[in-house]
């Protein structure tokens, strides 16, 4: 399909967490239907949905049916099955493509696509499930260092930091027999990220970079614009550029980064609608749900002009206690995705706080 999607048109969405919620929301405002397909009962994302398939990725019958009821699919997080993907591709396009998948669901293939595309990322290398490998690793990356399970692993999830060697077999031990990737510790002044997206007619735009702070491994305060220069601006967005044209993607991606001084290196990408990027429904002329419908369903992507100065925060477990002190606030969007079990980590919603107008910032 290259022709555009005509209003009544129905896109598919793998997964129905909060991030398909906001896709469905976005893709009603212009007029197409929204079949979701999810294994869990009762998603966030099926509250706003025109269809619902509660299925597992198992299920041929139920991908089948979905595919032939859906004009184009998209995704809302990195770990769907190869199979399941092979059901769908046969029936309707799947945008972003496989490849993007393939490279995102593993970090040693992430992390070797963007040093073979010419970009820098911290010292890396593969590790199996003994010590001789792990000690291997150490001897590339230097310590301290992180060990990561290749795949899943998301929020802190899956990871162990090594200080000293002494760390070593308790980090292993962490991994619960899964390969990992050692990732050599890489000091930096702050960590951006940059929301980009790529239509079906090479078009990329780029949202202003953000500046992100976590809290125990889960993503806390986005600020735009980040503490930085121009330079390194115009460096992120080429970064962005690079990594879209690479994939050949079609959609919107997150491209997380650390900058030191006028230096920036890739920490990981995740080829969908990014949590940095909820700031966009209350700082920029079009948020990033919006503008990954636009480029999935063959509309021109708008550009993404930065209007104000915000702060978003995720409302993460017990912080949804304070939602009615959030709701009296002045110049805030706050945005619940409709979860009823409050759990501690859960991401319950955001608040973007417009701290002024781009235009009168010196």
């Amino acid at each position: 399909m290259t022709e555009p999607l005509r209003p009544g048109q129905t896109i598919g969405i793998l997964g129905g967490g909060q991030l398909g919620r906001m896709l469905s929301m976005a893709a009603a405002r212009l007029g197409f239907r929204v079949h979701v397909y999810e294994p869990s009962r009762n998603p966030p994302a099926g509250e706003t949905s025109a269809s619902l398939t509660t299925a597992p990725y198992e299920d041929a019958d139920a991908l089948l049916a979905f595919a032939r009821s859906v004009d184009v699919v998209t995704y809302e997080f990195e770990n769907v099955p190869a199979s399941a993907l092979d059901i769908i591709e046969a029936e309707v396009p799947i945008r972003p493509n496989r490849q993007a998948l393939a490279v995102s669901q593993d970090r040693l293939t992430e992390k070797t696509f963007l040093t073979d595309i010419g970009l820098e990322t911290a010292p890396f290398a593969p590790v199996t499930t003994d010590e001789a490998t792990l000690a291997q690793a150490m001897a590339v990356t230097g310590m301290p260092a992180i060990l990561k399970t290749r795949r899943l692993g998301y929020d802190g999830k899956g990871q162990a930091r090594i200080k000293d060697r002494r760390d070593a077999t308790a980090a292993l031990d962490a991994m619960d027999g899964a390969d990992a990737i050692l990732e050599g510790f890489v000091p930096f002044d702050r960590e951006i990220s940059v929301i980009a997206a790529r239509g079906l007619d090479d078009q990329i735009a780029c949202f202003e970079p953000g500046e992100n702070v976590h809290k125990d491994g889960i993503l806390h305060t986005t600020t735009v614009p980040a503490s930085i220069t121009e330079d390194l601006r115009e460096k992120a967005f080429g970064v962005a550029g690079t990594i879209l044209a690479a994939l050949d993607y079609v959609g919107v991606i997150g491209v997380e980064l650390f900058a030191k001084g006028d230096h920036l290196l890739v920490n990981e990408i995740a080829p969908r609608v990014h949590n940095s990027g909820h700031w966009t429904e209350a700082g920029a002329v079009i948020d990033q749900f919006e503008q990954h419908i636009r480029a999935i369903a063959g509309l021109p992507l708008v550009d993404p002009v930065r209007h104000s100065d915000v702060v978003m925060t995720n409302i993460i477990g017990h912080d949804m206690d304070r939602v009615p002190e959030i709701a009296r606030e002045m110049g805030v969007k706050l945005h619940l995705y409709g979860k009823t079990a409050t759990k501690p980590g859960r991401k319950m919603g955001h608040v973007t706080r417009i701290i002024r107008p781009a235009a009168d910032r010196h």
